[in-house]
């Protein structure tokens, strides 16, 4: 009983962890017209995209390696470690004056975060069975949804006082609850066994590569989280751009109004279709693919509305169609793995799909940079939408699970 209740508050711990984590890396993108007063360099749409990109593709090369560490060290330390560095990060990037500062800053954020999630996602894997997965972990990612929110209040704070302050602030604040974490967080023990650290550590270095890429459905989930990727870093880094171009308001406004309607429905994303995957794969195993698919399914025509709505009913209806969608597919992507991979080896799979992820999600923050400088964002967002529906067709054919928690004999 106490163990039960112990995971519940890893979920809780976490969810702060993953507010900073998003919180930290968001709000650069509604602070670029209060940053480009003082770095001329990020007047260029093409070069703010290129700062986004960095901290992408950093991520995203990290993440395998992440995930791998994670599997064989203590996890705990692993997220302590992560949180205290990318918070100094943002605080130093409040004294940064130049766009190289920013730039190399803005990588090295990409480094600590990306050790976060794949931990962070496995404990609480780890912590929770298949009756309770896709609720913890989509209680988790409202953390990453609210962090989404407040980062989005980054060029409102900026303009009551100063960009600079508010990378002082964000940072601080996480330096702090990094040390809180110390305390209150512990590592999962595996019964009959010494614990999970002793047992990562025996494992051969790349021996849960070698597994996954042998595993035909690990590929499917591959594809299928790396394309939805797509739309979902676009909104993450252009959305609030797209509000203030489409809507004609002023950044400002367009960045709370963007970030807090896609975190709003995300968050009821998340909890609607937890609670229906726990309940559906006791009935049906196939239940938390059907619940993402029903998401994913919601964010295609969302993608089209948003690229060519210019009203705000019909953009702001549209973003909480797709944040609730996404927040869906989001909350099932761990517990959909979780049918196919052993525990043993789950950071190692998520750290790489982690990385598909990010890499498409530079590509496409990359690709949006051009599209914002050419006046073509809005047809470039609804053609996501295309992609989308390909991916779904493939989720639904060829992902066939045969276990509810799956672990090797």
């Amino acid at each position: 009983m106490r163990e039960n209740r112990y995971a519940w508050v890893v979920v809780a711990l976490l969810w702060f962890v993953a507010l900073l984590n998003y919180m930290d890396r968001q709000m650069l993108s509604t602070m670029k017209p209060a940053m480009q007063m003082d770095i001329a360099e990020l007047k260029s749409a093409t070069n703010f995209g290129y700062l986004m990109a960095i901290f992408l593709w950093i991520y995203g090369l990290m993440s395998p390696i992440s995930g791998i560490i994670a599997d064989k060290l203590n996890r705990k330390w692993l997220i302590v470690g992560s949180l205290m560095v990318w918070s100094l990060v943002t605080f130093l990037m409040g004294y940064a004056t130049t766009f190289n500062q920013i730039y190399w800053l803005r990588a090295l954020m990409g480094v600590s975060e990306a050790l976060y999630i794949p931990a962070g996602l496995s404990l609480i894997a780890d912590y929770h069975s298949s009756k309770t997965r896709s609720v913890a972990i989509g209680i988790h990612m409202t953390g990453l949804y609210m962090g989404q929110a407040l980062g989005g209040f980054g060029a409102t704070i900026a303009s009551k006082f100063s960009w600079q302050a508010t990378f002082h602030s964000f940072g601080f604040v996480g330096i702090v609850y990094s040390l809180i974490l110390m305390f209150f967080l512990r590592e999962k023990k595996h019964v009959g066994l010494q614990g999970a650290e002793s047992i990562r550590i025996k494992q051969p270095l790349f021996k849960g590569l070698a597994l996954l890429f042998s595993n035909i459905s690990f590929w499917v989930i591959l594809i299928y989280f790396a394309v939805p990727s797509l739309p979902g870093w676009a909104t993450k880094n252009w959305l609030p751009t797209l509000f203030a171009n489409n809507l004609g308001i002023d950044m400002a406004q367009a960045g709370p109004i963007s970030t807090i309607t896609i975190a709003a429905s995300s968050f009821l994303g998340v909890i609607f279709g937890g609670i229906l995957s726990d309940r559906w794969v006791q009935k049906n195993i196939k239940g938390r693919i059907y619940t993402s698919a029903i998401g994913l399914a919601l964010t295609i025509p969302s993608l089209l509305l948003i690229g060519f709505g210019h009203s705000l009913f019909n953009i702001v209806g549209a973003a909480f169609c797709f944040g609730f969608g996404y927040g869906m597919f989001d909350a099932n992507n761990m517990p959909i793995l979780c049918q196919f991979v052993s525990s043993k080896y789950r950071a190692t799979a998520y750290g790489v799909m982690n990385m598909t992820g990010v890499f498409a999600g530079a590509f496409i923050t990359d690709l949006l940079g051009k599209s914002t400088d050419s006046g073509s964002l809005g047809k470039d967002f609804a053609m996501l939408s295309i992609i989308v529906f390909i991916a779904l067709m493939i989720q639904l054919y060829f992902l066939r699970p045969k276990f509810n928690d799956f672990e090797d004999a």
